[in-house]
Order: structure tokens, then sequence, then C-alpha cells
């Protein structure tokens, strides 16, 4: 029975990117005979090019009826001055909302070859692990109501609204406890329950799920001190839960940790495991079509894809130790450059990648 991946280049870096985790995913294909299919389609400034909007509906039902998505990245310089409700970025949100993707997993892992890439001392982060459980669909991302407006006085005033409902908080929790449950056990909520309301009722409902998993060791940080914490003391964490704003910025912080953006994957699933796999960095604009990008993230996500929407932890496992090899190698794209190491160019890596398989 064959698996149909929808894979979306988007902008910027975007297409180099997938075309070399395609390639390893072809590689993985033949070897274990997973009957993967591939369609291709438009997301971001490339999609408002061609269809006036950042996902057209034709896309969407595609990735709906599709075994997973694989996602480059969107955005860039081109379609700044567009209006906030057809930027690139609306499409990356749309497709959250409408395929239910609430849960995203964004693992921060250092492989031991980049100890010395990370911008923290070799101890600190060395042997580093760490699993942030993001909630993608709630929060002061989609929250009602929101925009811009005329005060009475002539000025104009920004608002969101940060907003979770019981059942939201609930469910990535339990998310979160599950995945603890298959590591070291250990859940940290992060919030800021100390002045946001919203918050407040974050940490209740999550420590009312703790006790339906009395071996998961539950704490509980304000995500400042979360955030300083990333970078003091980064393994302390093993299993790291919070909402939608906080999950976006110390997922990002935890991207440094492994010595470069360039190297983490993530998954963002819905109650199916049907997932979108994409890369946790941006379009890069300033580096597209120079084939300098690193591919190993994407490629990293192609492997999570493979576990958590296909079923195939064997060819997940494959990918991720013809990863591990090439660092052995000493190969690296410019971001994880050091002296001594052969840089090579995106798609040099994704060869090397592949021919591991």
């Amino acid at each position: 029975m064959s698996k149909k991946i929808v894979l979306l280049p988007g902008d910027g870096i975007g297409p180099e990117i997938v075309a070399e985790a395609k390639k390893v995913l072809e590689a993985v294909d033949a070897k274990f005979k997973l009957g993967l299919k591939f369609e291709e389609d438009l997301i971001g400034g490339c999609a408002i090019d061609v269809h006036g909007v950042p996902l057209a509906q034709s896309t969407l039902d595609r990735c709906k009826a599709a075994d997973a998505v694989l996602m480059g990245s969107v955005g860039g310089p081109k379609w700044d001055a567009l209006d906030s409700n057809i930027r690139p970025e609306k499409g990356l949100l749309k497709i959250r909302y409408e395929m239910g993707l609430y849960a995203n997993l964004r693992p921060a892992i250092l492989y031991p070859q980049l100890a010395d890439a990370s911008s923290l001392k070799p101890e600190i982060v060395s042997g580093l692990d760490i699993l942030i459980v993001r909630e993608l669909t709630g929060g002061i991302y989609f929250g009602e109501p929101r925009g811009i407006r005329l005060l009475d006085n002539g000025e104009r005033q920004g608002y969101n609204t940060y907003v979770y409902a019981e059942h939201e908080i609930e469910r990535i929790g339990r998310t979160a406890f599950e995945m603890a449950m298959k590591r070291d056990k250990k859940v940290c909520s992060v919030d800021k329950a100390n002045v946001l309301e919203a918050t407040v009722l974050w940490r209740e409902v999550i420590q009312s799920i703790s006790k339906d998993y009395p071996e998961v060791e539950l704490s509980h940080m304000y995500v400042d001190n979360a955030a300083m914490q990333l970078v003091r003391a980064p393994k302390q964490f093993d299993v790291v839960v919070t909402g939608n704003m906080f999950g976006d910025i110390l997922s990002d912080t935890a991207a440094m940790l492994t010595g470069s953006i360039g190297m983490l994957p993530s998954a963002s699933l819905n109650q199916d495991s049907k997932g979108l796999y994409e890369p946790v960095h941006g379009s890069a604009p300033d580096i597209a079509g120079q084939g300098i990008a690193n591919p190993l993230a994407t490629i990293l996500s192609a492997a999570m894809m493979l576990r958590y929407s296909l079923n195939e932890a064997a060819a997940a496992d494959a990918i991720e130790a013809a990863v591990g090899a090439v660092l052995d190698d000493g190969l690296r794209s410019a971001d994880i450059f050091s002296e001594g190491m052969k840089k090579v160019s995106t798609q040099e890596m994704g060869d090397a990648v592949a021919a591991k398989i």
C-alpha cells in the first residue's frame, strides 16, 4: 500500500532543502520498500504569486488527503509589504489550524560531533536531549479579538487575545506526558501564571492531568526563568510543555544549544497522528539560491515523519544514523563548519546522507 506525501517547498531556501530531504526519502524508500508517493504544491509567498493567497483550498484538500506533509519554509522580503491577512505566514497558520495540528514536537538533540559548534561550553550541552511540546493551534496567535484599532484620541492601538480552553490544555498536556513516559519521565510545564490568568488555568489543568501519570515527575516554571535555565543548565530538562507563543520562543533558544538552528526538525500532529513536518528555521532569504543552506533539519524532519505518521521506525532510524555518520566523516554545511572539517554544499550534504542509507 502506497503512502502519499505532499511536499510544500515554499519560499527562500525551502525548495533547496526539501529537494535534499526528498532525495534521502527516495533512498530509504528503495531500501525498505515503503511505497512512498510524492506530490508537490505551493504554500507561502510562491502561492500568493500564483493563487493570490498563501494557501489555496486545493492545496489544503490535497494535504488533508495525504498521509503526511513535508514543508520547507515560508516568507521573505518580497511579500513583507502585503496586507497582514495574506502574508505568507498566514498559509502556515491556516494549514496548522485546518488540519488540527495542535501538537508541535521540537526535539533539541546535540549530536556529539557538534559539541564545539554550540555557543555554550561543551560540558554544559554535551549529551543534550530535550523535547519541547508546543501547543500549536491556540493561544495568542489565534485568539480573538485581534487587530489594530483607532482610539478616540486618534492614536492607533494594536491588540491580541491570549486565550486557552481547558480541552486545548488537556490534549497538549497528555501528549507531553505520553512522550515523557517513553523518555526520562520528567515534564516541565512553562507558563506565566504570576501575571496571566490564561496560564493560571494552564497550570491547574496540567497539574490535574499529572495525577494520571504518577511515574512522571512534574515541575512548573515561569517562561522568563525557563529561558534563563535553557542557557544556564539545559540538561535539567527532558520534556517541556508550553503554549504557542512561549513554545515558539523557547524552541528557537534551544536550537542554538545544538550548534545551529539548521539542525532542528519538528513535527506537528493532529489527534490521528497525521502531521506536517518542517525544519524549525525560516526561509533565510539572504542565502537562498546559493547552495549553502543546511538541509539536515529538513532531512531529520523527514525521519520524524516516517516515525510518527507512517509508522516506519526502521527507516527513520536509518536516516538519523546516516546523518550521524556524515557528521562523523567531518562533512559540514556553512552554519556548522569549523576548522579541520570539510565544508559542503546543500546538495553535497543531501547526497552524502542518501549515500549512507
